[in-house]
């Protein structure tokens, strides 16, 4: 089994960034979901030293739920979207 070096494949041609790039082309709410969890833990993170008598772990799961719910709805508002366009909007032939 020979293999020609001048051959490759794109999938491993593509590094990390473009990889995100051609995602967020695809699917628009990846770069929403992204950003929503990220400032939700930036927030949670901000409010660590306010937190009050709750404990730290508590906190921090309450954090990593509502990160991850987020995430969850907008992967759930994007398929709906993708899904409203793909089949119900579509013009009759």
């Amino acid at each position: 089994m020979s293999t020609d070096p001048d051959i490759s494949l794109s999938s491993y041609d593509e590094d990390q960034g473009s990889k995100l790039i051609r995602k967020a082309k695809e699917a628009q709410f990846v770069p929403i979901g992204m950003a929503g969890f990220a400032a939700i833990v930036a927030y949670g993170l901000c409010k660590l030293k306010s937190r009050g008598n709750t404990k730290m772990s508590v906190h921090l799961i309450h954090m990593r739920v509502a990160a991850q719910g987020f995430v969850a709805g907008a992967v759930t508002v994007g398929t709906g979207y993708s899904m409203y366009w793909e089949y119900w909007a579509k013009p009759k032939p």
